[in-house]
């Protein structure tokens, strides 16, 4: 495979030199290509270069059995050498690229061209400036001075464009921070186990060294490359980087390679960190991708619009870590299809759109058409060359008047909304032990209607207790005596519980004087070995007495055997096995069991029967989890064959039976009661007997006595949802999922089924949208699939918060509620400002419109209509997207998917706001002059000084839309708009702020802002005729909508856009994803190629190792993210917020094989 030294590509992501590896006895050169190798060839290569691991070991000054000494100059100078095990992460995009982004709105492209012609029409004067033949439409002298004043409009255009431009600019700056932070939080918390100076430690996953021997279990993310050098039965997913989706089996004579990113499926184990960071599988891939990435960007200039959070979403979530975070990542993306606001929010904001550009186009026609008619009809005028000039001035000025038609229509800040809101929930919601890691995830979660939760640690306290017991033929209802137990079964039961257990499970004493002892690790475990405690015995010699290293062979736990078995060799050279597992499993294959003296007898299935019904199951309705502990003994010679589980696990003899309890979470019943009152069915999916599963549910109060439900195991699910060819039929599973309240003895398989068959599900007329927790690596597909995903943050494996959405820094049920009231918040919040934002469009584009073809001129000028659209959208969508969420959320029934985003009732306060409005202006425009003794403004000449009728008009216009603002925070047609006002400062503070520039603006603003000084008493009845807003809202609101059946709803989902076709194939896509994957892959990793020819003797290498696939996987998510964030093809401002959903479809790593 040869070294890899020679390569510039490396050599320049080294910040050492070789020379210093002399202190240890290999480089990092050597440990480096000693990773490439895969299986035998590895295996061959150790015993060449080094004869073992252990000699490894040596070379690298650790002890395989006590770890790093772990003092502070051997871990610099290992971090020095070998570097640290931290990938550093892309560059933010300075703040100038986002500005350069923000400019690349086509809205604002045409304003600033229409402001460019502007201000060169101003500066030229043509000589037929004077020339009496040139007509001027309208009548009206004009004074030198103010000719000079012509290029105030359009240098006041441009300066509202570069205001707009930086407040989006620092909204995507902002957003990227604040994401940047989320990140940095996700990466410090992680954690893992490593051995040092022979203790046991967590150590933050960037402080891992080369040398350090890190202990690996079941569930665990591998944070860098090793070898593995003793453990049992470790089988390690390595699709990440291979795409191979079979589990490889880590032996350390066979394959002891394990390598940063890949998932560890089963057993348990240690190995020796020999690359981190950069230099680990994953690094490499990443430096590969970041140095093709260079190039990416400048052919990436059409995927602007990955605003901050899309660009994010590209780093991998731990990116200390080196984790293949985003691989998983894009497996999640892949199955999420747009979220539902996302989806809505696009067809609303292009149905505006096209009105908005409609209406502008006919403006300018209008206009052009009643100028040439006017001035070349009627008054015969001749078109003169010299005039030419003055007429082109003409166009333009009715040009911008189009365009600002246009600007006004157009809700810029919506996509603004939606990041505000999101992002400030996102901040919000960490309170609520929330971390949010998709943005879209949270505001799903307010559409949500059913959450299926595991039981234990997120209904129950996860703090498991022995309390009843059944030994030697009697039923203990609480823990016996010591003494009332036969020595000889007690010392096998000591023995059983101590070795037949993660060793890095155990007890430790309270942190506090009077608390509770801490658990740590396993929690079933933990509650055996409190059982020992209890009985007065200690685990901790016979642990000492039989260390792990000599353990003979490990059959650990997982999802198919629901047991665990420790095999040892005894002193006369036979061997034991203990086995423990879920009561019923486990006594199926016992045929003896202890009598009261110690003493085997025999155990037959009518035994076994009555203990069931006498024992079993009376602990299962009291809501305890059995657990029963058996053993077997096997001759010293033959030796079993110990592949042979199913041999091995039989004949065992029974030596107890436990209830364990796991009392309910005190808060959790109050928090179900929440959900159903809010209309979401919780229901309960776990691995435990039915029994205790029912008794759970009903204390929980997701089942009540009485109604009709249905509490089924997995077993009897799978018949009733399976055909006679075995297959799964849709219709079958629509029979059962509304009924079903809690599915017991499950396997994940199960629960991604029943997630799969409930969203997949056409019963009822809303798509159901599903939550489901897991803390398990086996929850993984369950957790991709579902809409939202919610991973336990102290119980979940790494697995299972890569898959998940969301991560439950409590592991509490009832952090799901609040997750429920934020995004249903979110969903408000945007319905709020749609329906305020909606009612200025609307009055403002009617009135540019009518007033552009009635007096040839928009009462509101274009810099005033950009005023209002940055304080209306800006401002407006800050103060109404932060408004805090309250309990009342939860009271009403989820919108649903294809409930439409603007509902009656909001179009009834839209368009009745909109005829107050346009009354009241319309009647200002021509009557106002009259009504307040002020000249006309109408039909001024080009140029012509601000009249105080137009800032009369403007100033009323902008008063109606600050009341309205206040009209705007109810949107179900509640009385009090005034509610809770006070809690939310933001919004007050924006009201005040905006009224202040307001009066600045008009007292001030002079030209630029086409505005006269007005008299304290015009000011009056401005605010006046705004406070009639308010009263008006009273009036709109006595109107029952259900009698204006004409009003239509808009921005809804049909069924048809709302499952993409990705959606539909999905059941075959599941099945050869990983090759069409690798296809596709293909395709765009050839297109890439050229990209990376600088690097291209690294490709070849990477080719001969497994990796190549992974690289290959991770510069094809590159490419397709460009693509489909250019292929948005939807107006400028919104596709911001399709890239907020993140990356819609980026290339599942191996979705489906969790």
């Amino acid at each position: 495979m040869g070294d890899m030294t020679n390569s510039d590509f490396y050599s320049k992501n080294q910040r050492n030199e070789p020379s210093h590896g002399g202190e240890f006895g290999c480089t990092m050169e050597e440990l480096r290509s000693l990773m490439e190798l895969r299986g035998t060839e590895a295996v061959v290569k150790i015993k060449e270069t080094y004869g073992d691991t252990e000699a490894i070991c040596r070379r690298l000054k650790t002890s395989p059995v006590e770890g790093l000494p772990g003092t502070a100059p051997d871990l610099e100078k290992r971090k020095q050498i070998f570097g640290q095990n931290f990938i550093p992460p892309k560059k933010p995009k300075t703040f100038l690229q986002l500005v350069w982004e923000a400019l690349q709105d086509v809205t604002l492209i045409i304003l600033e061209i229409a402001a460019i012609i502007s201000l060169g029409l101003s500066f030229y004067h043509p000589p037929g400036e004077n020339n009496e033949g040139c007509a001027t439409a309208q009548g009206g002298a004009e004074d030198e001075g103010e000719a000079e004043a012509g290029w105030i409009e359009g240098a006041a255009i441009l300066l509202s464009v570069i205001c707009v431009v930086l407040v989006t600019a620092f909204n995507d700056w902002s957003k990227e921070k604040q994401f940047r932070g989320l990140q940095s939080r996700i990466e410090q918390e992680q954690k893992f186990t490593v051995v040092r100076a022979g203790q046991v430690v967590q150590i933050p996953v960037a402080e891992i060294v080369v040398g350090d021997i890190a202990q690996v279990k079941y569930g665990d993310l591998l944070p860098a490359d090793g070898l593995f050098i003793q453990g049992n039965d470790l089988k390690i997913d390595e699709s990440s980087l291979t795409g191979e989706s079979d589990q490889v089996r880590k032996s350390v004579d066979k394959d002891p390679m394990l390598l940063s990113g890949t998932h560890v499926m089963e057993g348990s184990g240690r190995m020796l960190v020999t690359a981190v960071g950069v230099n680990s599988q994953t690094g490499i891939i990443f430096t590969l991708l970041g140095a093709g990435g260079e190039e990416e960007e400048k052919k990436d200039k059409k995927a602007k619009q990955q605003d901050g959070a899309a660009a994010m979403e590209m780093q991998p979530l731990k990116s200390a870590e080196g984790g293949d975070a985003d691989d998983k990542k894009k497996a999640n993306m892949h199955k999420k299809e747009k979220s539902v606001l996302q989806g809505k929010l696009t067809k609303l904001a292009v149905q505006i759109g096209k009105a908005g550009l409609v209406m502008s186009a006919i403006t300018v026609i209008i206009l052009v058409l009643y100028f040439t008619v006017d001035t070349f009809v009627v008054n015969k005028k001749p078109w003169l060359p010299e005039c030419t000039p003055v007429y082109v001035q003409y166009f333009v000025k009715f040009f911008i008047i189009g365009v600002t038609v246009l600007v006004v229509a157009v809700p810029e800040g919506l996509p603004l909304a939606v990041t505000i809101s999101l992002a400030y929930s996102v901040k919000k919601m960490m309170k609520d032990n929330n971390l949010v890691r998709h943005l879209d995830a949270c505001e799903t979660m307010g559409n949500a209607t059913a959450v299926c939760s595991d039981k234990t640690g997120t209904l129950t306290t996860n703090r498991m207790t022995v309390v009843q017991a059944y030994i030697g033929d009697a039923h203990y209802r609480e823990i016996p005596d010591p003494s009332s137990v036969n020595a000889k079964t007690l010392e096998l039961l000591v023995n059983a519980i101590a070795i037949n257990s993660a060793y890095t499970t155990k007890i430790l004493p309270p942190e506090k004087e009077g608390a509770l002892p801490r658990q740590v690790g396993n929690k079933t475990e933990c509650g055996l070995l409190g059982f020992v405690l209890d009985l007065k015995q200690d685990y901790e010699p016979v642990r000492s007495q039989m260390p792990e290293e000599k353990l003979y062979k490990v059959y650990t736990f997982n999802s198919v055997r629901k047991s665990m078995s420790t095999v040892i060799k005894l002193p006369d050279e036979s061997f034991r096995m203990y086995s423990k597992g879920a009561s019923e499993i486990v006594l199926k294959k016992c045929c003896k069991i202890l009598s009261g003296a110690g003493e085997p007898r025999v155990f037959r299935p009518r035994d076994r029967d009555e203990m069931v019904k006498k024992v079993i199951e009376p602990m299962a309705c009291d809501g305890l989890r059995t657990i029963c502990v058996a053993y077997r003994d096997f001759p010293s010679s033959p030796e079993p064959d110990w592949d042979n589980e199913n041999d091995i696990l039989s004949d065992l003899t029974c030596i107890c039976v436990v209830g364990i309890e796991d009392p309910v979470r005190p808060e959790v019943p109050e928090a179900i009661r929440k959900c159903q009152r809010a209309g979401i069915t919780v229901r309960m999916v776990t691995g435990d007997n039915i029994n205790t599963a029912r008794a759970i549910a009903i204390k929980c109060g997701i089942i009540h006595p009485g109604e009709d439900f249905l509490c089924l195991e997995g077993k009897e699910f799978n018949r009733r949802i399976r055909n006679e060819k075995g297959e799964i039929e849709q219709e079958r599973i629509d029979k059962i999922w509304p009924k079903l309240r809690v599915l017991a003895r499950s396997s994940p398989t199960d629960k991604h089924t029943l997630v799969k068959g409930i969203i997949d599900s056409t019963h009822t007329e809303q798509r159901q949208v599903v939550a489901v927790t897991g803390d398990g690596t086996n929850d993984g597909p369950a957790l991709k699939k579902a809409d939202v995903g919610f991973a336990m943050g102290i119980a979940g494996t790494d697995v299972a918060k890569e898959a998940s959405d969301i991560i439950l820094t409590d592991d509490n049920f009832s952090s799901i509620v609040k997750a429920v009231m934020w995004g249903r918040n979110v969903y408000d919040s945007i319905s709020k400002f749609l329906q305020f934002q909606l009612t200025v469009n609307v009055v403002a584009v009617i009135v540019a419109f009518t007033g552009a073809c009635i007096t040839q001129d928009s009462p509101l000028k274009a810099v005033q209509m950009l005023w209002v659209n940055l304080i209306m959208d800006t401002f407006a969508s800050l103060a109404l997207a932060t408004e805090p969420p309250t309990e009342t959320l939860l009271l009403r029934k989820p919108y649903g998917r294809n409930k439409p985003l603007i509902s009656r009732t909001m179009m009834k306060n839209i368009l009745g706001h909109a005829v107050y409005q346009l009354t009241l202006i319309f009647t200002l425009l021509f009557v106002g002059e009259k009504m307040f003794q002020i000249d006309s403004g109408r039909n001024a000449p080009l140029h012509s000084p601000p009249s105080e009728h137009y800032t009369i008009i403007f100033n009323t216009f902008v008063m109606m839309q600050l009341f309205n603002e206040i009209n705007a925070r109810k949107i179900h047609g509640e009385r009090n708009v005034f509610d809770g006002i006070f809690r939310n400062p933001i919004f007050c503070t924006i009201v005040l702020g905006t009224f202040a520039i307001q009066i600045v603006i008009v007292q001030f603003g002079g030209k630029p802002f086409s505005c006269s000084p007005l008299q304290l008493d015009q000011w009056m009845w401005c605010i006046f005729i705004g406070l009639g807003e308010l009263v008006w809202g009273q009036v709109i609101a006595t109107i029952p909508t259900s009698r204006l059946k004409f009003l239509k709803e808009a921005g809804r989902l049909t069924q048809k856009e709302e499952i993409p076709e990705e959606e539909l194939n999905e059941d075959v896509e599941e099945i050869d994803h990983a090759e069409r994957e690798l296809r596709r892959g293909q395709i765009l990793w050839f297109r890439g190629l050229n990209r990376i020819q600088t690097q291209i003797e690294v490709v070849n290498t990477f080719k001969s190792g497994a990796s190549f696939q992974g690289a290959l996987r991770r510069q094809s998510s590159v490419t397709s993210q460009s693509q489909d964030v250019a292929n948005l093809s939807s107006p400028s401002r919104v596709s911001l917020s399709n890239a907020l959903s993140s990356p819609t479809s980026l290339p599942p790593a191996a979705a489906g094989q969790g």
